[in-house]
């Protein structure tokens, strides 16, 4: 049995991550400030004896003894991560510090969840791990994109410097159940204004590529990379599967049956126009990961638990 900490394990991903790592029979500290974390994410696991809730922000220092680290922390939607632009890149900053400092002192293995926005408007398609990205330094998505660039630099030197066993994944656009109603992530926002009826925005003319992985699938490659032995990353990981926003937005309308019509909206500045992972580095170093759950199938289950969890408490996007 392994001590593992997951900051941000109240979040859509590290809630997923944290049912797996339970079932492998770990003894697990979730970690959450809960500015975008939610208690719905993890109330199932509130009486699991190998489970312990830490209400906490990362940007603080905090003394435990732990075996792995999972680095999760971090708003991931425009919407959160824009409404305290600073308190982000805090976040990715002091928060990634802080980690490492634990994980030095401990001489626990850390991985640190980076993101695609790291390519930010890509000039290489697909993009494979050693593109250094195309992104704008002073934007107002530079506090998430730049913020997950120093992580990955702290890593790095900490690794470099100290030591540190450190793993760095860059998550391609993900989704499942627990994504939160009002993130303003595309997915949920396509299927809450479907099963609402509501006119579902487009931006720009939709023909934004974007891929997208289905939770277990990312989870897995998570599990898979902290396993591995020698290998630092960085590795992509998300779906090589490309869709347009308006090829995403008429599936769901008719998975939903749907009435809603797709509206179009002026394009947020630097939104990137395509993003699709090159994952022959993951399949070669991970076992042979891939994504096996396709887009259909995954909108599916998104759906379904959307449909439950609106019953529950209705929302607006």
């Amino acid at each position: 049995m392994k001590r593992i900490l997951v900051t941000g394990g109240a979040g859509f991903i590290g809630s997923h991550l944290i049912d797996r790592l339970l079932e492998r029979g770990n003894d697990v500290v979730c970690l959450d400030n809960f500015f975008t974390g939610s208690k719905e994410n993890i109330r199932h696991l509130l009486d699991h004896h190998y489970f312990e809730l830490i209400r906490h922000d990362v940007t603080e220092p905090i003394l435990l003894e732990v075996d792995e680290i999972y680095n999760l922390a971090c708003p991931a939607s425009p919407v959160h991560y824009q409404y305290n632009p600073v308190k982000t890149i805090k976040t990715n900053v002091m928060g990634t510090i802080n980690m490492l400092g634990l994980a030095k002192r401990t001489k626990a293995r850390i991985l640190q969840a980076s993101t695609s926005e790291v390519y930010g408007d890509p000039h290489v398609h697909p993009q494979t791990e050693d593109y250094w990205g195309n992104v704008n330094p002073i934007g107002i998505r530079s506090c998430y994109d730049e913020g997950k660039r120093v992580a990955e630099t702290l890593c790095m030197d900490y690794h470099r410097s100290n030591g540190v066993d450190v793993k760095i994944v860059r998550i391609f656009n993900t989704y499942g159940p627990r994504m939160a109603e009002n993130d303003g992530r595309v997915v949920s926002n396509f299927i809450v204004q479907a099963l609402q009826g509501q006119d579902i925005t487009v931006y720009g003319e939709g023909d934004q590529t974007r891929s997208f992985c289905y939770v277990d699938n990312l989870v897995d490659g998570f599990l898979r990379m902290m396993d591995t032995e020698g290998f630092t990353g960085p590795v992509n990981l998300g779906n090589p599967g490309e869709f347009t926003i308006l090829e995403l937005a008429e599936k769901v309308i008719d998975l939903t049956g749907s009435t809603s019509k797709i509206i179009k909206m002026p394009l947020p500045p630097d939104d990137p126009t395509q993003r699709k992972p090159n994952i022959s580095l993951a399949q070669e170093k991970l076992g042979g990961w891939t994504p096996d759950i396709p887009l259909e199938e995954g909108l599916k289950k998104t759906i379904a638990y959307f449909e439950s969890h609106l019953k529950k408490s209705p929302a607006k996007v």
